[in-house]
């Protein structure tokens, strides 16, 4: 899911919130390599002073990883958050969707320049909506127009609201669902023709897996990237509405506000997300993927070269991929990566062109703080 429409999930109490970030804690995990981190350690200092409950984040540079934790990871209890945390990515999973689909296109299955209705016939029409005038690759760098399904009222009203969310976290929507809610809306422009980020190019990339391989979506991700990669702690869940361990509560207002209750959101069905966002991971593990991505080992070069090739986005400061994001920083550095927001998880993940300095990093909570300005930070010294 996109950061924008972030809103997320057990009453934990606001006095709770306040004793927890009066004195935050931060530690360096054991046994990794120190020094060299101070600004971002300030960042992450600055992010739970700022609201958010707990941060994690690690880092890689050559052969050496530093890790950190700031405040908590439950609010209840106090407990610290864990450098080993598995948490929900949100909008990460976009860059492993489109991996999975320029990996199809390498084996000759499928063509970026394959339209919508080739693979999903009469799927995408209503509205103005017509999948014949869409290609693969307009999906996969939003450049499609077609309307986000979290942008719709129906779909704000009966899940990112307090009342709806409370009532609906475990649902098991379907894709047609989903799709039924954008295609309630008019396309925001004429394919090809501007950029808009919407988690319904997402949902229709995994579609088109399933119908290139027979196999669910999250299963070819399986086979393709976390297996070969040895990703441990990554996965895409299907019905499991727990997180695995070790693993933080996540937090939020369930609002567009940062004040007033604050919510458990942990427990929720992500399926909801589907191929926008609805993948588990860890710090160590993003950063692995995010280095094996950019240092070609899960495309062949034609294929990473059509991933890196962009267009401006919505932010002065980026340009949009095919489900990878060039990031220009304040110092001229530019990093690739993607950031991802859900119910009560805020997490961005970067590397360097050459995937040899990467960062992982996530909140605990959705409504203050800013990933990136702990980018800025590890990148830029500032």
């Amino acid at each position: 899911m996109n950061r924008r429409m972030r809103t997320t999930l057990t009453a934990a109490t606001a006095a709770a919130l306040t004793v927890a970030l009066a004195a935050p804690a931060l530690a360096a995990a054991p046994g990794k390599a120190p020094g060299g981190h101070d600004a971002t350690r300030q960042a992450v200092r600055a992010a739970v002073a700022d609201g958010v409950p707990g941060v994690t984040v690690t880092v890689r540079r050559g052969h050496g990883t530093w890790a950190a934790t700031a405040g908590v990871g439950d609010l209840g209890t106090g407990k610290p958050r864990s450098t080993r945390d598995h948490y929900r990515v949100g909008s990460i999973t976009k860059t492993f969707v489109a991996a999975v689909v320029l990996q199809l296109e390498a084996e000759g299955r499928l063509s970026l320049d394959d339209t919508v209705e080739k693979w999903l016939p009469g799927v995408v029409r209503g509205n103005g909506h017509d999948g014949r005038k869409v290609t693969l690759r307009q999906l996969l760098n939003h450049t499609s127009g077609i309307f986000d399904y979290l942008a719709d009222p129906g779909f704000q009203r009966t899940y990112m609201t307090a009342d709806g969310f409370m009532k609906h976290r475990f649902d098991e929507a379907e894709p047609a669902e989903l799709l039924a809610h954008a295609l309630a809306n008019e396309p925001y422009f004429a394919p090809g023709t501007s950029f808009e980020y919407s988690n319904t190019n997402y949902l229709l990339a995994a579609r088109v897996i399933e119908k290139a391989t027979g196999n669910d979506y999250g299963d070819e991700i399986d086979r393709r990237i976390i297996a070969p990669l040895h990703l441990t702690s990554t996965s895409v869940p299907t019905t499991r509405v727990t997180l695995p361990r070790p693993g933080s509560r996540a937090y939020s207002k369930l609002a567009r506000t940062d004040t007033g209750p604050t919510y458990d959101v942990t427990e929720l069905n992500a399926r909801l997300a589907y191929g926008s966002g609805q993948m588990v991971s860890s710090s160590a593990d993003l950063n692995r993927f995010y280095s094996a991505l950019l240092r070609g080992r899960l495309l062949p070069p034609e294929q990473l070269k059509e991933m890196k090739t962009t267009v401006p986005s919505s932010r002065d400061t980026s340009r949009y991929g095919l489900g990878l994001v060039d990031r220009e920083l304040s110092c001229g550095v530019h990093v690739w990566g993607h950031d991802g927001g859900i119910f009560g998880s805020n997490s961005d993940a970067v590397t360097t062109e050459d995937g040899r300095h990467s960062l992982a990093v996530n909140f605990n909570g959705d409504w203050s703080g800013s990933t990136d300005a702990v980018i800025e930070a590890e990148f830029c010294g500032t």
